[in-house]
C-alpha cells in the first residue's frame, strides 16, 4: 500500500512538473496570436484610413465608394482587435462621410466607452468628442441634441483649452437653448483664439442682428 501512494505522489509530482514547464510555452504561443492579431488589425486600421483621406478629396459617388471601402477595413480590423478606439473611430468618420449618423454615432459611443477609451490619448479623445458633439447637432438642432452636444464639448475644452472650433460649436448650442450672453461669450472665446474663424464670426453677427 504505501508503495502505491509513493509512486501515485511520484507521478502527481511530474504531472505538476511538466504542468510548470509547458505554462510558459502556452502563455507565450497566445501572446503571439494576439501579437499577430493586433499587428492584422493595425494594417487594416491603416488601410482604412488612407482610404478615408481620399474619400474626403474625392468627388461623389467615387467619394462614397472610397468611404465604404474604409467602413470595409475598419470592421476588419475591430474582428481582429475589438477593442482598439481607434477603428471604431475610423468606423464612425466613415459612417459619417456616407451620411449614416445613428451608426457613426454608436461607433463614436463604442470608442468613448470603456475597455476601448482607454487606449485613447487625450488629443484623440477631445477629437472624437468634438465629432460626437458635431454629430448630435446635426442629428437634432433642439434643446436635447444641444444639451449632449454642450455635454462633449466641455469635456473637449478640459481636455484641449484652446479649440477654437470647439468654442464655437458650443456657441451655436447655446444659441439654440436661447442662451445669448453664453453663446457671444462663447463666440469671443473662439475669435480670440482664432480670429479667422468663419463660423464664430457668422454667430456673433447672427446675434447682433437677433438684437436690432
Amino acid at each position: 500500500m504505501e508503495v502505491l501512494v509513493q509512486a501515485l505522489l511520484l507521478l502527481f509530482a511530474a504531472a505538476i512538473f511538466i504542468a510548470l514547464q509547458s505554462l510558459p510555452k502556452r502563455a507565450l504561443s497566445g501572446l503571439r496570436r494576439r501579437s499577430h492579431a493586433t499587428a492584422q488589425a493595425h494594417r487594416h486600421f491603416l488601410q482604412g484610413a488612407a482610404l478615408l483621406s481620399r474619400a474626403r478629396v474625392a468627388s461623389s459617388p467615387h467619394s462614397v465608394s472610397l468611404a465604404r471601402a474604409a467602413l470595409t477595413e475598419a470592421d476588419r480590423a475591430l474582428s481582429l482587435d475589438p477593442r482598439d478606439a481607434a477603428s471604431h473611430i475610423l468606423r464612425a468618420l466613415a459612417l459619417d462621410l456616407q451620411g449614416r449618423r445613428l451608426p457613426a454615432l454608436r461607433s463614436l459611443d463604442h470608442a468613448l466607452s470603456p475597455p476601448a477609451s482607454r487606449s485613447l490619448p487625450p488629443r484623440e479623445r477631445a477629437d472624437a468628442l468634438f465629432k460626437r458633439a458635431q454629430i448630435h447637432l446635426a442629428l437634432s438642432r433642439r434643446r436635447r441634441g444641444a444639451d449632449l452636444a454642450a455635454a462633449d464639448l466641455a469635456e473637449v475644452l478640459r481636455l484641449s483649452p484652446e479649440n477654437a472650433k470647439a468654442f464655437s460649436l458650443l456657441g451655436e448650442c447655446y444659441e439654440i437653448k436661447g442662451m445669448k450672453k453664453e453663446a457671444k461669450e462663447a463666440f469671443e472665446s473662439a475669435i480670440e483664439i482664432d480670429k479667422e474663424l468663419s463660423s464664430a464670426c457668422e454667430g456673433l453677427e447672427r446675434l447682433s442682428t437677433s438684437k436690432a
